[in-house]
């Protein structure tokens, strides 16, 4: 069982150089969190997708489909109950607080977008050196390169594990949503022990190579931004630009909005 996000292939977002697509990243991030009106994160929106596409990722949205369809359904419930607005149209939904949830849901799934355009097209190596080229700490870098690596290890320990207790009878699917939490106990103590003994013995094998040892530090992975890299680091800035001065211009907001 491979949860592994990244796609080696070739496209044009694949020979970005990290740095630019950490930046790509946070700029959509920024980017999406200044406006209320769905109207004005659509245009991000088409950018995001614009670039999931280039880098052929649909693939890894199609795995997490029934996460993403999860996450609207109790989005759009949720925020209308946190807003309210001068325009009711049933229940207890409004026109204001209905275009507020329709946003937020945009929010919170483009970022998952975003984020795994990101994985789906930058190595673990590459998105840590990065990391560290824009000013992150190495051992900041380091820990979450570790704990990017633990996440298919983690999940592919589940995976054997809950094999091995069906060959011994546990029935994982039968029962209700409490019964089946219950039979997932045997399931957890076991991954939680094997997680544990596997952090001592990497920690033990930093020690005996002297991590930490010495501050200056050389890379085996050169990264360098070409043409390419400077132009779309260019058009985030505009981007970015753009989007701070509708903020500030006052566009962006939902009139009549009152949010709890």
């Amino acid at each position: 069982m491979n949860i592994d996000f990244y796609l080696d292939i070739d496209t044009v977002i694949h020979r970005f150089d990290g740095r630019t697509k950490i930046i790509l990243f946070l700029a959509s991030f920024l980017a999406l969190v200044l406006f209320e009106d769905p109207l004005y994160i659509l245009p991000i929106a088409l950018l995001i997708l614009l670039q999931n596409f280039l880098a052929r990722a649909w693939m890894n949205i199609w795995r997490i489909r029934f996460l993403l369809f999860l996450l609207t359904f109790t989005s759009i419930i949720m925020w209308n109950l946190f807003a309210s607005g001068e325009t009711h149209l049933f229940w207890f939904v409004d026109l204001e607080s209905l275009l507020y949830s329709i946003a937020r849901t945009m929010l919170i799934l483009l970022m998952i977008i975003s984020g795994l355009n990101l994985l789906s097209t930058t190595r673990n190596e590459e998105l840590v050196l990065g990391m560290i080229k824009l000013g992150l700490p190495y051992r900041v870098g380091f820990a979450i390169s570790t704990s990017l690596r633990m996440v298919p290890t983690i999940s592919t320990s589940i995976h054997t594990i809950s094999q091995a207790q069906r060959s011994r009878g546990l029935d994982l699917e039968g029962g209700g949503i409490l019964e089946r939490l219950r039979k997932f106990i045997p399931i957890l103590i076991p991954v939680f022990i094997s997680t544990i003994r596997d952090t001592n013995v990497f920690g033990m094998a930093l020690e005996s190579k002297g991590f930490g040892a010495r501050d200056d530090r050389t890379y085996y992975l050169e990264m360098n931004m070409d043409r390419s890299d400077h132009l779309v680091l260019a058009f985030c800035l505009l981007i970015i630009g753009i989007s701070l001065y509708l903020e500030f211009a006052g566009y962006g907001d939902i009139a009549g909005l009152t949010k709890f």
